[in-house]
Order: structure tokens, then sequence, then C-alpha cells
């Protein structure tokens, strides 16, 4: 059979050393109705059920495991002062230059209410940042632009006495922009982020449409879209199902809670970044001397001339592993 290349970054099990591409496969494949039995039988020793990682023996798996089951953050509720923006310090353009310097995260989460003749219009109705320590940077109720017709008391706990002297959502967004771009120019953040902060959340995409705001999407990390957390056929799973099965909480189990919310994802997040990985390439193969003289001038009919393992050797994932962030941009160049 013709050999198959892996990337590095892939879930992969610790008994047999099979690629898996997502841990939800990985899951399957340990501890599924159809798990391998060889591995199964061992995971079930010394594995840890959340990030499903091996030990040698289950002393090393219980000191393990005090530290990889979280508990659940205390929710903010809805009766706290309306308005917080805490310090947060901008960093200098020297901070940058430094080798050991690299981007920092801020967590976002926003509640939506409903707009329109049938509630179905999106609303943002509060939103809330959380920084990689979990605090609390910055809370607010927003103002609607135009009536609020479903408040969906049930999932917000928002009512009309929340959202009447909120913050205007114009200032809500030059506010969150201002965090999140830390001082930085709009066009050095598109080209290589520069001092602009990650932007960690849920189906992110929903939120920044609620705001009428756009941000560098390399700039983004969704734990909605990433695809080692994603489902088997990489559709999403919800918050609520990840933070239960890879931090070991529970969330969302009545009010959704906006600071509960920032800080699972934060944990999510952080879980998939300190993950260590080989410092490899995709795949073993080196482009030969005939393919990168070609690179600069590629025309369709001499990649169609390209066997497999050529235009392999050449070829980038489409995904960025998070692990990467965790890299000083003296590494990355």
């Amino acid at each position: 059979m013709k050999t198959s290349y892996h990337s590095v970054h892939q879930p992969r099990c610790m008994v047999c050393k099979k690629h898996c591409k997502s841990f939800e496969s990985l899951r399957e494949h340990l501890i599924g109705p159809l798990a391998k039995g060889v591995c199964s039988a061992i995971f079930s020793k010394w594995g840890c059920q959340l990030c499903l990682t091996l030990f040698d023996s289950p002393a090393s798996l219980d000191d393990h495991s005090e530290t990889c089951h979280l508990s659940a953050p205390v929710p903010m509720g809805t009766s706290e002062v309306p308005y917080i923006d805490s310090h947060i310090d901008f960093l200098d353009s020297s901070d940058e230059n430094n080798d050991d310097w690299r981007p920092r995260a801020i967590a976002m989460d926003c509640e939506m209410v409903g707009g329109g003749s049938d509630g179905s219009l999106e609303l943002c109705g509060r939103i809330c940042l959380v920084d990689e320590d979990e605090n609390l940077i910055f809370h607010t109720y927003v103002k609607p632009q135009i009536p609020v017709t479903n408040y969906r008391y049930d999932i917000t706990g928002l009512t009309e006495e929340h959202l009447r002297d909120g913050m205007p959502l114009k200032e809500v967004r030059e506010k969150v922009l201002q965090i999140l771009y830390n001082g930085e120019s709009i066009g050095k953040a598109r080209l290589d982020g520069g001092k602009a902060r990650l932007v960690v959340g849920h189906d992110l995409a929903h939120d920044f449409d609620c705001l009428g705001m756009d941000y560098p999407y390399h700039l983004i990390r969704d734990t909605a879209k990433y695809r080692p957390l994603a489902k088997t056929n990489f559709a999403s799973h919800s918050l609520k199902y990840l933070t239960r099965t890879y931090l070991g909480y529970e969330i969302q189990t009545g009010i959704h809670d906006p600071y509960e919310d920032c800080v699972s994802v934060m944990r999510l997040y952080k879980r998939m970044r300190d993950q260590i990985h080989e410092n490899e390439g995709y795949g073993k193969l080196t482009p030969t001397d005939s393919i990168v003289g070609i690179c600069d001038s590629w025309r369709s009919k001499e990649l169609d001339n390209l066997t497999p393992d050529e235009l392999y050797a050449i070829s980038q994932p489409d995904y960025k592993c998070w692990c990467l962030d965790l890299k000083p941009k003296s590494v990355e160049a």
C-alpha cells in the first residue's frame, strides 16, 4: 500500500500511533462502541478521559487528573454592575521586537436578544471579554438599535431594565476594537498581526455580525471551527458539549452566562494550545530542485505534470495548529 503521510499536529493514539482527523475520531478509537480492543484495554487503565493522554502508571494518571479536571467558573449572573471596564495595558512597540514576544489572547462572548416582527433578528444585548488569566476586562449591556421583540429570557436572563441604560452599539464596537487591536494599526494587524491580540470564542462569526465588525482571520481562534475539536464529519460541536467532554464540567444548565462561556472557551483554547508536538513539517518529503526552481513561475501545465508525491511535498495544510501560538516570533521566523 502507498505510504500515508500525516501531520504531526493531528490527534494520535498513543498506543498504536494511529493518526486521527479529530479528537472525536480518536475518542471513538479509544472508548467508542467500536473501539480497537488492545488500545481500549490499555487506555481504560492509564488514559485520561478528557485530554486522551496516556500515562505510564495509575499514580501518574491520578496526579494528572487533579489538574486536567477543572471546576466550573462562578457565573456573573445578571444582578452585577452592568458596566465593567478593567484597566488593560497596551503593549509597547519595543515589546513586539523582543524575541520571546507572542500575541496574547482575549476571549469574547455575546448574548443575543431578538428583534423584528417574529423576534428572529439577532441583536447584541450583552458582551463580555476575558483575558488569558480569566480576569474580566470588559462587560456591558448593549442598548438595542431597534425595538426588542423577544428578550429570550429563559436563555439570556435579560429584561428591558437591563438594556434600557446599556451602552450604544457603536461605543461597544469601538471599545472592543480598541482592546483587540491593542494600539496596532489595522493595516499591520491584517498583515502580520503586530501587537494585536488573538480573539478566542465559539462561533465568532455570529458575534462579529451582531456587533457589526470584522477582524483579521489569522487572529481568530474559534472553537466551533477548529478541526481537532469538530465532529467526525467536521461539523461543529456546541460549547456545552466541548466543555463537558474536554474540561469535565457543565455550563449553560440554565441561563447562559457570558463570563462562564468566556472562561470555558479560553480554557479550551489554552488546552489545545498547550499541546506539545514535534517540530516537523506536514510530511517527510523534500521538494526536488526542479520543483523549487519553478515555484516563482508556476503554470497549470507544469503543476499537472507533477506526481502526487511532488505535489504533497510542496503543499501546506489548510489549518494552523494552535500550539504554534506559543512559539515566539524568533522561532517562527
